[in-house]
C-alpha cells in the first residue's frame, strides 16, 4: 500500500557556470548556465522518505520557476502519496487547472515547468515507495492503472483512453524478452558533447577522437550561427568520423522558415540524418513546410525540446511536421504527459506504412528519395543533456521500449556528458547505450555537497563567481 504524507516541500536555485567552458553553447542560446530548480518532498514517513524533482532552466530566470514552484506548494503539502497516486489523472487535472495559476499557463511556459519539477518528484517519491527505478515501476503497472495517471483532455482525436490501454496491452507481448535485452545491452545513445557551438576546432577534433574510441557512431553538431563556419565546422566533423557514422545538426530556433530550407540546402552534403528545431518551436506550420521542402534532400526534421505540452505534440504529428519526435523530461508535465506523447506517437506509428528513415544501414544513411511524408513513421529520439536530463529520460525511453514502441528501429536517445558526478544515481553508459538503472526512484536526487556549492548566489562557487566579477 502506498502511504506517505507529504509534510514540506523545499525547493532550491541550484546553478554550474557552464558557460565559462562555452559547454552547451548554440546559435540561440550563447552563454548558458545549466541549472535546475531542485525539489524536495518531505513526508512522515517512519523511514524518512524523501522525493527529489528537478526542472531543467539555463541560468538566469531559475528563481521565476522557484517562486512558481512555491506557489504549487499549497496543492501538495498534507496530501498523502497513496490519495494523489490513487488518482494521479485528477491530481494532475487539479495542478494544472488552478485557475488562477492556469491564466500564466496554461500548461506551458514557467508554470508548467515548476509542475514538472513537483512531479518528477512525485513520481521519484511512488516509485522510492515500491522499491523500484520508475521506468520497472512504469513496467510493472497493470495497462489499465497507468493509463489512469493521464490527461486525455485536448488530445482525444487522436488518442482515446481506450485506444491507449489497448496500446499497452498489446505491449504486454514479448515484454520480459525485451526487458532482458534492455537490461544486458541498454538503449542506443547518440552524443551531442564534441560539437557545441562555442568550442574551438581543437576541442572538437579532441571531443571527436575520444568519442570515436569509445565506440560512438551517432553524432549531432549545432549549427545556425553563420553558414561558411557551419560548413567548415560539419566538413571537419564529417571528415572525422567517416561517411557511415550518423550525424544530425541542430539549429536551436535560429531560422526563419525559408532560411532553414535555403540554410539545409547547403548543408545537405554533408548528409545529415535530421534538422532540429530549425525555427521557432511553436510554428506547427512552418515546420510542415520545412519538412515537406527537405524530403528530396533525405533530411528529416525533429523537434520537440521545446515543446509546451501534449496538444503541441499533437498537432505536430497531425501536420506531418517532424520525422523524429524529441520528448522532454522536464518540459512537459512530467511523467504523466511525457506518457501521452509516447502513446500518441506508436499510434500514429501504427497507422502508417513501414517506409522510414534509417540511419542503421551505411549505404542509408539518410531518406531515399521516394519520400511520402505520409506513410513516414515517428520514432521517438529524446533530448537530454543539461542538469539531470539524461537520468530522468532514460527511464522514459527504458520504459518506452519494453512496454509502448517495443522497437528500437530508428530510435536513439541524446546523450550529453556534463554534470553527471553531482548525482546520487548518475547514469551509466556502456558501448554508447544507456543502461537501464537499478537503484529505486527516478535518479533524481543529488548530492548535497554539489547542492550547497552550487547554490545561486550564495553558494560558495557563485559567491566566489560574483566576487570576481564584482557584482
Amino acid at each position: 500500500m502506498v502511504r506517505g504524507r507529504i509534510s514540506r516541500l523545499s525547493v532550491r536555485d541550484v546553478r554550474f557556470p557552464t558557460s565559462l567552458g562555452g559547454h552547451g553553447s548554440d546559435a540561440m542560446h550563447t552563454d548558458p548556465d545549466y541549472s535546475a530548480a531542485y525539489v524536495v518532498l518531505e513526508t512522515d514517513a517512519e523511514d524518512g522518505l524523501k522525493g527529489y524533482g528537478i526542472t531543467f532552466t539555463l541560468g538566469k530566470g531559475t528563481e521565476v520557476v522557484v517562486c512558481a514552484v512555491n506557489a504549487l506548494a499549497p496543492h501538495l503539502l498534507n496530501k498523502d502519496l497513496g490519495d494523489i497516486v490513487g488518482d494521479f489523472r485528477g491530481f494532475y487535472r487539479q495542478l494544472t487547472s488552478d485557475s488562477q495559476l492556469r491564466w500564466i499557463g496554461p500548461e506551458k511556459g514557467v508554470v508548467h515547468l515548476a509542475t514538472s519539477a513537483v512531479l518528477n518528484a512525485v513520481w521519484d517519491l511512488w516509485a522510492k515507495q515500491e522499491g523500484k527505478p520508475l521506468w520497472k515501476l512504469l513496467v510493472d503497472m497493470d495497462p489499465r492503472k497507468l493509463v489512469s495517471c493521464l490527461d486525455f483532455r485536448y488530445i482525444t482525436d487522436v488518442l482515446t483512453e481506450e485506444e491507449a490501454y489497448e496500446i499497452l496491452q498489446k505491449g504486454q507481448v514479448g515484454k520480459k524478452e525485451r526487458e532482458e535485452q534492455m537490461l544486458a545491452h541498454g538503449y542506443p545513445a547518440y552524443t551531442t558533447s564534441c560539437a557545441w557551438l562555442g568550442y574551438s576546432d581543437t576541442m572538437l577534433k579532441q571531443l571527436c577522437s575520444k568519442a570515436l574510441e569509445d565506440g560512438w557512431t551517432r553524432f549531432k553538431v549545432k549549427v545556425g550561427a553563420d553558414l561558411q563556419d557551419d560548413i567548415r565546422r560539419c566538413r571537419l566533423i564529417r571528415n572525422m568520423i567517416g561517411p557511415e557514422k550518423t550525424l544530425m545538426m541542430d539549429a536551436n530556433q535560429r531560422w526563419d522558415v525559408p532560411e532553414a530550407v535555403e540554410w539545409m540546402a547547403k548543408l545537405a552534403e554533408f548528409k545529415p540524418l535530421w534538422i532540429e528545431e530549425p525555427t521557432s518551436p511553436d510554428d506547427i506550420l512552418g515546420h510542415a513546410t520545412i519538412s515537406k521542402a527537405l524530403v528530396p534532400l533525405g533530411i528529416g526534421v525533429a523537434t520537440g525540446e521545446q515543446c509546451h505540452n501534449r496538444v503541441i505534440f499533437k498537432q505536430l504529428l497531425q501536420a506531418k511536421a517532424l520525422q523524429f519526435l524529441q520528448i522532454d523530461s522536464c518540459r512537459l508535465g512530467s511523467v504523466n504527459e511525457n506518457l501521452s506523447v509516447l502513446l500518441m506517437a506508436k499510434k500514429f506509428d501504427s497507422n502508417k506504412k513501414s517506409h522510414r528513415f534509417s540511419f542503421t544501414s551505411p549505404s542509408l544513411p539518410y531518406l531515399a528519395l521516394s519520400g511520402n511524408l505520409s506513410s513516414l513513421l515517428v520514432p521517438v529520439c529524446p533530448h537530454a543533456g543539461g542538469v539531470g536530463l539524461c537520468e530522468l529520460v532514460q527511464h522514459l525511453i527504458i520504459f518506452d521500449f519494453i512496454s509502448v514502441s517495443a522497437s528500437l528501429k530508428d530510435r536513439m536517445c541524446e546523450y550529453v556528458d556534463h554534470l553527471h558526478e553531482h548525482f546520487t544515481y548518475p547514469v551509466i553508459i556502456k558501448k554508447a547505450s544507456y543502461m537501464p538503472p537499478k537503484d529505486a526512484g527516478y535518479s533524481t536526487e543529488m548530492k548535497e555537497e554539489s547542492v550547497k556549492k552550487h547554490q545561486y548566489p550564495d553558494g560558495e562557487v557563485w559567491e566566489k563567481l560574483l566576487a570576481a566579477q564584482g557584482n
